[in-house]
């Protein structure tokens, strides 16, 4: 009896059984979504202007703030600018001598760090200076200009003829009292902090300089008594410090008038409205 052979049926199972076998040490890789393509091209997009610009400024700034720190840094620091030279201007009462001597322990310093108030504190000790202005002149100069306090009378202290100002300071010794054209108050330094001083000085400050300097003495035997003297002997009583300005005027106008005869040997403004004089 002859073997049966196997119908296509059974030919294609064992195929596939087969087939199965073959293809079971396999792994079947599935290509993925995002995965680039064979050959493919990658895009830059270029960076926005706007961030590239805040990137730049951002830099330059950085740069500025460098060089302007290190450029501080040398001036204040640096031997180049270290001070060597005092000009001294706007002083008559106290010497150019007497401030370079007192601004001494400046020398050496950068004019960077040399301000009005370091200057004024080494001077404070002088009366007659009221305030202090400086400018630097690099490389190496320190302008000082000074104001000064102004003053309106003298006073007498033994033999001594001594500035004062409206306030009563004592701003300087003078040798010679012809030599300063300022009445001389009575009652020397002693004086100085009366209330009838004070109410001749607060007089002599209102008067315009070209009388100012006409004046021999001024004295008072109360605040409401102040008594002028003009060289030529005249006197010019001016009662009490109120109303200055006004009498300042009225007095200036009454010594324009041409002289008479006989000449005036008084001129009362203490009344200003209604002057007189005899």
């Amino acid at each position: 009896m002859k073997p049966r052979k196997p119908t296509g049926l059974a030919g294609a199972g064992t195929g596939a059984a087969a087939g199965a076998r073959a293809n079971s040490g396999k792994v079947s890789v599935l290509p993925r979504e995002d995965a680039e393509p064979a050959g493919a091209t990658v895009l830059e997009f270029p960076e926005p202007p706007s961030r590239r610009r805040r990137r730049v400024l951002l830099w330059t700034l950085l740069g500025l703030v460098l060089v302007v720190g290190g450029l501080l840094a040398y001036l204040i620091f640096s031997p180049v600018l270290a001070l060597k030279h005092l000009r001294v201007e706007g002083n008559t009462l106290v010497s150019t001598e007497e401030v370079t001597t007192a601004l001494k322990p400046l020398l050496g310093t950068s004019l960077t760090r040399l301000p009005d108030e370091k200057v004024e504190g080494l001077l404070r000790d002088k009366a007659p200076i009221e305030s202090v202005r400086v400018a630097a002149e690099p490389p190496s100069t320190l302008v000082v200009t000074i104001r000064e306090r102004v003053p309106v009378a003298i006073v007498q202290k033994d033999k001594q003829f001594i500035l004062i100002d409206s306030e009563g300071r004592q701003l300087k010794t003078v040798a010679d009292r012809k030599a300063v054209k300022l009445p001389l108050i009575d009652g020397g330094t002693e004086a100085v902090n009366s209330e009838v001083f004070r109410s001749i000085t607060a007089v002599l400050a209102d008067l315009p300089p070209d009388i100012l300097s006409r004046l021999n003495h001024a004295s008072a035997r109360s605040v409401d008594s102040v008594s002028l003297s003009l060289t030529g002997n005249q006197k010019i009583f001016w009662g009490s410090a109120e109303r200055n300005t006004a009498k300042a005027k009225v007095l200036s106008a009454l010594l324009k008038v041409p002289a008479s005869d006989p000449p005036v040997k008084e001129y009362d403004v203490s009344t200003p409205d209604r002057p007189v004089t005899r």
